[in-house]
């Protein structure tokens, strides 16, 4: 898909112009510009001519059908990846990426392997909610109903091009999906946090923390040299009394290393105390370097903390077999070189 000349071939006509063609891509769907019948001939002439609406994409599904994964080829050859996961009561949760690549190198995470590229565009990551609202209204039972940032990339790190897509991803004349149902999670950028929390949004708000202490979480995550425990929970703080809403701290369980009773209480020690705090534990999709925690030992890492007064919940696997990790695809045969 290539919509980077819209706002130039768009910059002549009156503005209903616009919300008219951002009607047509995301909210009717539409594939072809044939279909935007509310345009004139004359400006989806232009638009077909220089907007393409392909995606290039390939399909992943799990045997279940509950995951799919695409792995997106961007106008330049670079490639992204996003997942679609389809609960019951038919919550349908697609995970976007915000860059290609990553700076912040986790090493539990095969994004992270593959070193930064660039940011994406807005519409770069439209295109990968765009892909998963076609290919459910193809299949003609459900809708998207939930979004997170918390593919490729951190968003705070291109924030501006993030923000642009919550709003578009809020329009009611676009995607229309509430900002309830909107999330975007952070490794801890500081400096996005207190952006974040001046923003009149609903937008949720989530940290990726994975242990309870500098020394550990440098072990896992480099970016906790720059950005230590104490100056994110801080900035937090700072962000929910702004709000008053409530901020979800993950926790990916890695087997041997973050999963110990010396972790528990040292999140207990962290959270007890703090208000509109809740903690999501994270069964560990395996990308090489480490093992997932024991279902044994997450239930009694999870106990502890709730006999602590902690809200806890916990993420259940999605898509292992089609290698639903943030990056497994993109970085695969060397997908992404440079």
């Amino acid at each position: 898909m290539d919509l980077a000349e819209l706002e130039d071939i768009l910059k002549d006509e009156k503005s209903f112009r616009k919300k008219q063609v951002m009607h047509a891509i995301f909210h009717e769907l539409i594939g072809d510009w044939g279909e935007a019948t509310a345009l004139s001939k004359d400006i989806r002439e232009k638009l077909k001519a220089k907007c393409s609406l392909d995606i290039n994409a390939e399909l992943f599904e799990s045997a279940d059908k509950n995951t799919a994964k695409a792995l997106i080829t961007l106008k330049d050859g670079k490639k992204i990846e996003t997942v679609l996961m389809l609960h019951t009561g038919n919550r349908s949760t697609v995970c976007i990426s915000s860059q290609v690549g990553c700076p912040v190198g986790c090493l539990f995470c095969a994004t992270g392997k593959m070193g930064f590229y660039r940011n994406l565009t807005v519409y770069e990551i439209l295109e990968q909610l765009l892909f998963f609202a076609r290919y459910l209204k193809n299949k003609g039972d459900r809708k998207i109903t939930n979004v997170v940032f918390m593919g490729m990339g951190e968003p705070f790190l291109n924030y501006d091009n993030a923000l642009s897509a919550i709003k578009i991803i809020n329009d009611g004349q676009c995607f229309n999906i509430g900002s309830r149902k909107i999330s975007v999670s952070t490794s801890g950028i500081i400096e996005g946090i207190k952006r974040f929390s001046e923003e009149d949004l609903q937008v949720n708000l989530s940290i990726s923390l994975h242990a309870p202490s500098n020394a550990l979480r440098s072990q896992i995550m480099p970016i906790n040299k720059q950005y230590g425990i104490g100056e994110i929970l801080s900035a937090v703080d700072d962000y929910i009394n702004k709000t008053s809403r409530k901020v979800m701290y993950e926790y990916v369980m890695l087997k041997d290393i973050n999963d110990t009773v010396e972790c528990a209480e040292g999140l207990v020690k962290l959270f007890k105390k703090r208000p509109l705090v809740m903690l999501n534990l994270i069964i560990y999709n395996p990308t090489g370097n480490f093992e997932p925690s024991s279902r044994e030992t997450v239930k009694q890492f999870k106990e502890l903390l709730e006999k602590n007064g902690l809200f806890v919940t916990q993420r259940y696997e999605f898509g292992q077999a089609i290698n639903a990790a943030c990056g497994q695809l993109a970085s695969r045969d060397g997908k992404n070189s440079a």
